[in-house]
């Protein structure tokens, strides 16, 4: 070892492995400068050894928040997903070192969500996100054996029938939520998921304009939470030509980059307590509970128990029962990325599962098949012209 001086600052000069290490020690004081030719040294021999320094763990709260910030791929839609779990998380692990949950902890965990009312997909999606944080830590592989996730129901989506989806649109347009018909109707026909149609912007949208209506059109899905449901471009429907028609007419001076469904209340005037909206913020998105609770009301008064998810249930599902559609064609329509997903979605009916045996007898099933197709277009139509007149 050998220490020196350059002007005021002690080096420090060494051989290690053959190789001569000559560093500034950063100090005036020769008793630092031996420390810190030491501790240099001690830092090469454990490298060479292949001598891991152990890290300090930090609060679950600090792990969670960094673990999401190195998340760096996610689209805006899949961040909220996860920050909305790393919240509850760090509510509940927040003020513990990221190294004592344990697979016990995990456990508690999934039955107090249990007995909050949770359904199993909901738990696991928790839990799936607390993995993501033990292992960006290198601390899940210990006790990933001892944890489970629950099991998850399957036949939680449902297809609407002709019948229901009519009783649904008529509950809608008379809402007091003018935006939930339109709402419902982009889920219906162009399979959008909720949170694609609160993010839409006005410049998503390609519409061609006839005497004050759009006659034809098409959506381009800005944001998803898959890779493959943003950007794909989904063609508007003759209804859905319709009710954009009567909601966008009610923002004139909005600009492209205006929400197409934005922030807004609705209130009651006059004495036949007429709805109209106010407070529209173009630059804000509608909140989630508006029109949550504007579909909770619209289903109960018609008579059925529909999440407004089912529209694109029901979307997938009709494009899947008609065979001139193929699997590639649907994936592009709904963003839908694998088998599984479109066997999960494509809810085949009876009457689909009926035709498809009646083939292995030589019955001709395509027939009836294709008028009960142009049976359901014309109601769609019909049921378009007239909700069109209650939203006038």
């Amino acid at each position: 070892m050998a220490l020196y001086k350059r002007g005021n600052v002690w080096w420090f000069k060494f051989r290690f492995e053959g190789q001569l290490i000559r560093e500034s020690a950063n100090t005036n004081s020769k008793t630092l400068a031996r420390d810190a030719e030491r501790a240099r040294r001690r830092e090469l021999e454990t490298a060479v050894n292949r001598i891991q320094k152990r890290e300090r763990m930090p609060l679950f709260k600090l792990a969670a928040e960094e673990w999401l910030a190195s998340k760096i791929a996610l689209t805006p839609l899949g961040r909220a997903y996860y920050k909305q779990y790393q919240a509850k998380l760090i509510r509940h692990f927040g003020n513990r070192l990221v190294s004592d949950v344990t697979a016990n902890d995990i456990v508690s965990l999934q039955r107090k969500r249990q007995t909050e009312g949770l359904s199993g997909r909901q738990v696991n999606c928790e839990i799936a996100t607390l993995r993501a944080i033990l292992k960006h830590y290198g601390l899940w592989a210990s006790i990933s054996g001892r944890v489970k996730m629950l099991r998850e129901r399957v036949d939680t989506g449902r297809a609407l029938s002709m019948e229901d989806e009519r009783k649904l649109l008529d509950a809608t347009a008379l809402s007091p939520s003018a935006a939930l018909y339109p709402f419902f109707v982009l889920s219906l026909d162009a399979g959008l998921r909720p949170s694609e149609t609160r993010s839409l912007r006005r410049r998503d949208l390609n519409l061609v304009w006839q005497n004050g209506a759009i006659a034809e059109g098409e959506i381009i899905v800005g944001r998803s939470k898959t890779e493959a449901g943003s950007g794909r471009l989904i063609p508007l429907t003759r209804r859905a030509c319709a009710a954009l028609t009567l909601w966008l007419s009610r923002f004139a001076d909005a600009g492209p980059d205006a929400f197409v469904f934005p922030f807004h209340h609705v209130g009651f005037t006059g004495n036949g307590r007429e709805p109209h909206i106010w407070g529209v913020d173009l630059n804000r998105p509608m909140g989630t509970y508006s029109y949550k609770r504007a579909w909770n009301t619209a289903r109960r008064k018609a008579g059925v128990d529909y999440r407004l998810y089912d529209a694109r249930h029901t979307f997938v599902t009709r494009l899947a029962e008609n065979s001139a559609v193929s699997e590639e064609t649907i994936r592009q329509l709904a963003g839908h990325v694998s088998h599984r997903m479109l066997a999960r979605y494509a809810h085949i009916r009876v009457q689909a599962r009926r035709a498809a045996i009646a083939t292995l007898e030589g019955v001709e099933s395509g027939t009836e098949a294709a008028n009960s197709m142009v049976d359901g277009a014309q109601n769609w139509a019909q049921t378009a012209d007239s909700s069109n007149s209650v939203l006038n």
